[in-house]
């Protein structure tokens, strides 16, 4: 079984934020993860990273997202259960 899913999104362009878990960019500053970590524990992981005042959404998602437009790859990824 794969781990819980999680939706990043992060207002600091070009800011490089590294994650130790299967992660997959969706847009500029957006980014899924899979992750055994609580929902505050990667939120802070994320924060620490990013400047002071950056806006910053980490969301758990029940299910995987529906969308279209976005990064190459990211359909793939997500059934890949990676």
């Amino acid at each position: 079984m794969s781990a819980p899913l999680f939706l990043v999104w992060h207002g600091a362009p070009g800011a490089e934020v590294e994650v130790a878990e299967p992660n997959h960019p969706l847009a500029e500053g957006m980014f899924l993860v899979r992750s055994e970590r609580t929902l505050s524990k990667l939120y802070h992981a994320i924060k620490h990273q990013l400047p002071e005042d950056t806006a910053l959404c980490v969301a758990p998602l029940a299910d995987a997202p529906k969308f279209k437009g976005l990064a190459e790859g990211a359909l793939k990824w997500l059934r890949s259960g990676a």
